[in-house]
């Protein structure tokens, strides 16, 4: 069907823009990648591009722990996935906008004691993609957990950043972190004490920088953090808008299963209930404006729509651009 066939598109749809020579450009892989780890967008003036901070194997179970374990399985054959663990994507996302470099996420970074080699590729890999720590000016955090704070805790990562550097997340997620909840979620052994520590070690080394705020806050000309909730108490999603063109960065709001199964509760849920309203409200908010939607743990380069189908949700991939 040809690009230029706009009949078909969502609502508000828009036709993906190449990066011009200027902005943010996929360039060439890192020494010894096999496949891409970045891919870049234009949303109107503002350059985005997402980073694959590699990938983290987990249990089937986390993808929806109040689901029969043979309904999970099911829907895991269904999808031609392996029904007992299998490798959720990382990314994170870098904007551009006037005269910021913003950082949305900073990746697992390293933990030893987790043995997940396969992730915490992210600081490599801004490197390969040509973005120096230094010219970072501002990180967003959708939230505390550790695959979105742990770049920044790794040993000498803060001495390459700016001394100037504004760190932004909801205030709700920094008080939560002071005594966190873990008794309605459903994580391998290891991982609370993992994300205890993380966040501990991140609030007590970057306090200075930390700019928190209530429920939306704009970090750059067009770049809007608003708060959610559900899957932590301060989980925020970030929209990018330019002109009549918009992306959402919806950190964990949504997972690989939520959209056909948007009721299944996910393992990592601080609040499965109502991260699964919050899930249902920004799903449906995305189906009719028909804005690209960037996820965390979205298979790489989780570019794509949200379509209805039927009852539920349907995720609609970009047709990558070379």
């Amino acid at each position: 069907m040809p690009q230029s066939d706009t009949k078909t598109r969502p609502p508000g749809a828009k036709q993906l823009k190449v990066p011009s020579e200027n902005a943010f450009h996929p360039g060439r892989n890192g020494a010894g990648e096999l496949v891409p780890s970045r891919y870049a967008v234009k949303i109107g003036d503002i350059d985005v591009m997402v980073i694959s901070d590699g990938v983290l194997p987990l249990p089937t179970s986390m993808l929806g722990h109040n689901i029969d374990p043979a309904v999970r399985a099911d829907w895991m054959v269904n999808q031609f996935l392996p029904t007992d663990a299998f490798d959720w994507p990382l990314n994170a996302v870098v904007v551009r906008s006037g005269e910021q470099t913003i950082l949305l996420d900073a990746g697992l970074g390293l933990d030893p004691d987790l043995h997940l080699p396969r992730a915490g590729q992210l600081v490599k890999r801004l490197e390969a993609a040509g973005i120096d720590l230094g010219s970072v000016t501002d990180i967003v955090l959708t939230h505390l957990h550790m695959d979105h704070i742990g770049g920044l805790v790794v040993e000498g990562v803060k001495e390459r950043l700016r001394p100037d550097l504004r760190i932004h997340a909801a205030a709700a997620e920094a008080k939560f972190w002071e005594a966190p909840d873990f008794s309605h979620t459903h994580m391998p052994d290891g991982f609370p004490d993992a994300l205890r520590a993380t966040a501990k070690k991140f609030l007590a080394e970057y306090a200075d920088h930390l700019r928190l705020f209530d429920e939306e806050h704009e970090v750059a000309p067009g770049v809007v953090a608003r708060r959610t909730g559900g899957h932590t108490p301060g989980h925020s999603v970030i929209r990018i808008a330019s002109g009549d063109e918009r992306l959402t960065f919806a950190g964990d709001a949504v997972f690989t299963v939520g959209f056909d199964q948007p009721d299944w509760f996910n393992g990592f849920e601080h609040d499965p209930e109502e991260a699964a309203r919050v899930r249902v409200e920004l799903l449906k908010e995305l189906a009719a404006t028909g804005e690209l939607l960037v996820a965390t743990h979205l298979p790489f380069p989780s570019v794509g729509r949200v379509a209805v189908a039927g009852d539920a949700f349907r995720w609609v991939p970009v047709i990558w651009d070379y």
